[in-house]
């Protein structure tokens, strides 16, 4: 089965292209703008592939972002945007966090997107004393590995998932529950903390990993892929299942789930979070019901939402991880603003010491580059789209 990817998006990956080609400025008059220096902010994460939506979902809040700092005329220096395409895959990563290293003008970076792509790239960009601040990954040892540089602007694993996992058990009343994750960092880190506390919580749990397919990419992907893990499922009698991965496959998981008989509750976390998942399942009526958890909010800001529609062509109201990376970039920026000399050292010094408020959050780092607080919200697909219920 393919990704249907609508005319829409379609329209928004060729901008995404233009978009990493020629980076857009603000509006500051031509004298002043000969005085001031420029730097670049890097966004590494998919912008192709079978993920390709969640990276356009992030890059133009980067950008928007960017233009904004520009058209104030309130900044001693002008800012571009390069985007670095790494599919969300960990083999590519380090070529392209190394490409953004070698760019002298680059100070910082959002991103990377994923959480194996993250740890990939993570030792390159320490090394070269670079300040990642990701609006996604997700996967609790990224805080943990000794790089000062990393920043998250989201909760992580250890907390998302034990509050998904409370979720399906005490809300929901599941008593057992089937958890599959994709294999890859991401999908196992919160499948396994869903697991973990879904047993301490009292539940009946058998957990397996089911590897990603083809990520729906090149149109090779299929539900028959996935219909010997929906009879198991069935088989298993769980009147739950938790899917730790990614839209394309949950999407493909779905329809087999559906052709296998499986009528259970069905939860899966923030990499399925997106409207491509109602896309990518077959048919499309599957995915009505699926719960989907996220240490994101929609965008409650009509100015934000006005202005990213206008920039990349489709609404903020499901561009999951949108205002995270907004907030992601904006840190960056404030970060910059108050220091005499731009460095890139300079910049990872000022994030462990800032505090604003931002579109989703105060953001505020822990010594670890986590987010000092965050919640976790819970979203169900109802008629074919997503609908925010509230915090879990």
């Amino acid at each position: 089965m393919k990704l249907r990817l609508n005319k829409t998006v379609a329209a928004v990956a060729s901008s995404a292209l233009l978009l990493m080609a020629v980076p857009v400025v603000g509006a500051a008059s031509t004298a002043s703008a000969a005085k001031k220096p420029t730097y670049v902010i890097g966004y590494q994460g998919p912008l192709s592939g079978g993920n390709q939506q969640l990276g356009l979902n992030m890059v133009f809040a980067v950008q928007l972002a960017i233009n904004q700092a520009n058209r104030s005329g309130k900044l001693p220096f002008k800012l571009q945007i390069k985007a670095y395409d790494d599919q969300g895959d960990p083999t590519i990563a380090p070529t392209q966090a190394q490409a953004a290293i070698s760019n002298k003008k680059l100070v910082a970076v959002v991103g990377p997107a994923f959480s194996g792509a993250t740890a990939a790239s993570e030792p390159y960009y320490h090394k070269a004393k670079v300040a990642t601040v990701s609006p996604s990954a997700t996967n609790v040892t990224l805080a943990h590995s000794g790089w000062n540089n990393f920043f998250r602007v989201v909760a992580d694993d250890g907390v998302q998932g034990p509050a998904d996992a409370t979720y399906l058990v005490k809300t929901k009343g599941i008593k057992s529950l089937y958890v599959v994750d994709d294999g890859t960092s991401y999908g196992k880190g919160v499948a396994t903390a869903v697991a973990t506390e879904a047993k301490t919580l009292g539940a009946t749990v058998v957990a397996t990993s089911v590897p990603g397919t083809s990520q729906c990419q090149n149109g090779t992907a299929s539900s028959a892929q996935y219909s010997a893990a929906a009879t198991q499922v069935v088989a298993s009698k769980a009147t739950g299942l938790f899917y730790g991965g990614y839209y394309c496959d949950l999407g493909l998981f779905l329809g087999a789930l559906q052709s296998a008989g499986y009528t259970g509750t069905i939860m899966s976390d923030d990499g399925s979070l997106s409207p491509a998942l109602i896309q990518g399942t077959t048919p499309a009526s599957a995915a009505n019901g699926v719960l989907l958890s996220c240490a994101c909010a929609s965008s409650k800001s009509a100015n934000f939402n006005k202005q990213y529609q206008a920039l990349s062509h489709f609404s903020a109201a499901n561009a999951t991880y949108a205002p995270e990376s907004y907030d992601a970039t904006n840190a960056i920026i404030n970060a910059m603003k108050h220091l005499k000399k731009i460095t890139r050292a300079g910049i990872v010094a000022k994030l462990h010491k800032l505090t604003f408020k931002g579109m989703t959050k105060v953001i505020k780092f822990q010594k670890d580059g986590n987010i000092a607080g965050a919640a976790i919200y819970v979203n169900q697909v109802k008629s074919g789209k997503i609908v925010q219920l509230g915090l879990e």
